[in-house]
């Protein structure tokens, strides 16, 4: 986006709006054969599957300690270094919730996403963490800057940074809710991972959606999980 605005010296006009109809010309069922139950079966939210485990592994400063780690304590979160296999945005809970729905719902589906003490972790390209803070800044200072109204700030985490990531097993007990878990979980070796410019349009339409939805009480945490464990 720098490189861009270098070589432009202006704000590229209709960001948003090009984001807006190239998603909408995605089908969802072409890219992304999943399953989003309504009704999950909390027991096996998680759906880690080993390549998905691996690629995990792989951002870890000791991959073979990371997967010792988990097979003696298959519960235990792992913390993961960003900027090499992926960047992370995190933003709270509720509002991560509704970029999400954003993302199956009118979009191309999401990479990776993960709920830890409150905040939704949501897995991008390898520098989205530097692009995306740049893209809001374009968007507050055009002629339709309030489309970032009611944008939280929205924590990038990218090189040289590092997240705490749910392990890849599901609940010891499913009566326990923990700090910790997956909503969208990795289960390749090489998972699609949107890019800054998607970020932007998911938390965009969620802050709009926020604002129409403001006078009702928050959803249920659990209305919606992404289980992608039944994709094929």
């Amino acid at each position: 986006m720098r490189a861009y605005a270098g070589r432009q010296g202006k704000r590229p006009a209709g960001f948003l709006s090009r984001i807006s109809a190239t998603l909408r010309n995605r089908s969802l069922t072409a890219r992304r054969n999943i399953c989003m139950s309504s009704t999950p079966n909390v027991s096996d939210v998680s759906g880690v599957t080993p390549d998905g485990a691996a690629w995990l592994a792989s951002a870890g400063a000791a991959p073979r300690g990371a997967r010792a780690l988990w097979g003696e304590r298959p519960d235990a979160p792992v913390v993961l270094h960003c900027g090499v296999v992926f960047d992370v945005v995190s933003v709270p809970a509720i509002f991560g919730r509704r970029m999400l729905d954003r993302l199956w719902e009118e979009g191309p589906g999401s990479g990776p996403v993960a709920e830890y003490r409150g905040r939704t972790l949501l897995f991008g390209a390898v520098g989205t963490a530097q692009r995306l803070p740049a893209l809001l800044k374009w968007e507050e200072w055009g002629a339709h800057g309030s489309r970032t109204d009611g944008v939280p700030p929205l924590l990038c985490h990218g090189a040289g940074d590092a997240v705490t990531v749910p392990a890849p097993s599901g609940p010891v007990r499913p009566d326990v809710v923990s700090p910790a878990r997956w909503l969208v979980a990795p289960d390749s070796r090489s998972p699609w991972l949107p890019g800054p410019e998607v970020l932007l349009w998911a938390a965009v339409r969620a802050a709009r959606s926020a604002v129409r939805i403001s006078i009702f009480p928050p959803a249920d945490r659990d209305a919606n999980v992404y289980d992608v464990s039944r994709r094929r």
